[in-house]
């Protein structure tokens, strides 16, 4: 079957129109007034050159805004960051696509990689901006998600407790069960998506744990148990030692929706169906909400120091799986970079060869199925193995609340049941999909 051809903002009925033209330009006014707010701080800090950096980051994000606005040509970048030829190269690349060498405007090229671009030139006008190139525009607002979804972590925290408590006398099937209870949880919490819902309610109020019954009917796509077959068959059975297997976690966004796939994986552990969990974020800011290390490693800090015994309980076992190496945490720059997961290998063998220790990939949030995928006008009974084409590092799965047009592994009618049931279903995040593949 011939791939299909990307998704772009060129059809004004699009979901890619409607970024380019409503969400983009108030992403970043959003930079810019949070950089207004804080040129004092940074002043503080830095004297008159902090101040002057704010400036002329602020003056990009101006430049950035007025580029769009006009659909002006993609330009190169400029900074020194270590993926800047990678960059400028993609988008020569993407000139070759167009009729007669034509520059490459915000309106025709791919809608995946326009976005991508410009949470890049955002991240360009820090780092042209030092010595204040650390500042993280988008942190004053993930650390907010965290702080308004106490209620919801500390149930979710006491439920993990629960667990472990009680796990000696769960039978076979009931520990199956606190999986899918934990795995629906990270699911859900997926909502939670500063890049979409910035004006509205991003956090998460209270415990979504007893609705979960009821939001089963929302999962369009459910392969919880074949993947949790996956799982299952690493566990120890009887006194034999379980063999070393391992769970990859490549993260989508921080605040809440990082507390519960931290819950996730003590869960998985203390299920007995790994026995090491590996975390994947970014490099830097990205898509607003998406975790860095920095989140991570505030995320860490706060359940450590939190005033709330569960919480804090929590918090101080995985810091001791993080020491103890039973967690680990990944960077690479290739999350950041514009390509299909399709040219990993190609692009980025080292991280190619990393996944492919692992013995279950879990890809969160909608991004990182777009980038799966292709974020191509795929017919929505496209076989999710046939959408990912030669991705095939190790048997895999995409947890994710429905934010794009892109969807494929439906079955037959569900698109029409989808359609009478909420028009704009496949973006609103109110339906949630996990699609497992072994190969």
């Amino acid at each position: 079957m011939q791939t299909p051809s990307p998704l772009c903002a060129i059809d004004d009925e699009s979901f890619a129109y409607e970024t380019l033209k409503e969400r983009m330009p108030h992403i970043v006014a959003k930079a810019v007034d949070v950089l207004c707010r804080h040129r004092q701080k940074l002043a503080d800090k830095h004297g008159q050159e902090g101040m002057e950096a704010a400036k002329k980051a602020i003056g990009c994000y101006s430049k950035l805004k007025h580029e769009f606005h006009a659909n002006k040509p993609l330009i190169p970048l400029t900074d020194n960051g270590p993926d800047v030829e990678i960059w400028n190269q993609y988008l020569e690349y993407q000139k070759t696509l167009l009729p007669d060498d034509a520059n490459p405007k915000w309106t025709v090229c791919p809608w995946l990689f326009v976005e991508c671009y410009l949470y890049r030139r955002v991240q360009e006008a820090m780092l042209i901006s030092p010595p204040i190139s650390y500042f993280d525009v988008f942190s004053e607002l993930k650390n907010e998600n965290l702080f308004r979804s106490q209620e919801a972590i500390i149930a979710l925290c006491i439920h993990l407790h629960d667990l472990k408590k009680n796990l000696g006398s769960l039978n076979p099937e009931q520990r199956q069960e606190e999986f899918y209870r934990f795995l629906q949880v990270s699911l859900w919490a997926n909502k939670c998506d500063l890049s979409i819902f910035w004006d509205e309610e991003s956090h998460q109020k209270s415990s979504i744990l007893d609705a979960l019954d009821s939001l089963k009917r929302y999962i369009v796509v459910n392969d919880m148990e074949p993947m949790c077959a996956t799982l299952m068959s690493k566990q120890i059975v009887g006194a034999a030692k379980m063999a070393k297997a391992r769970v990859d976690i490549v993260l989508d966004n921080a605040g809440y929706e990082l507390i519960t796939d931290f819950v996730l994986a003590d869960a998985i552990l203390t299920l007995e169906m790994a026995t090491e969990v590996h975390f994947h974020g970014k490099s830097f800011p990205w898509f607003v909400s998406d975790a860095t290390k920095n989140d991570f490693d505030f995320a860490i800090q706060q359940t450590v120091g939190s005033h709330h015994k569960g919480i804090s309980k929590c918090g101080q076992a995985w810091k001791k799986y993080l020491k103890k190496g039973t967690w680990v945490y990944h960077d690479n720059m290739f999350w950041t970079l514009p390509h299909e997961f399709w040219r990993m290998e190609e692009v980025a063998p080292d991280l190619y060869a990393e996944l492919k220790k692992s013995d279950l990939i879990l890809f969160k949030g909608d991004l990182n199925f777009r980038k799966l995928v292709g974020d191509r006008k795929w017919e929505f009974c496209t076989p999710f193995g046939q959408a990912l084409k030669r991705f095939r590092p190790a048997p895999l799965c995409s947890i994710r609340t429905l934010k794009s047009d892109v969807q494929v592994g439906f079955e037959p009618r569900v698109e029409e049941r989808l359609n009478r049931l909420e028009p704009d279903w496949m973006v609103i995040g109110k339906f949630g999909a996990i699609q497992f593949i072994s190969f």
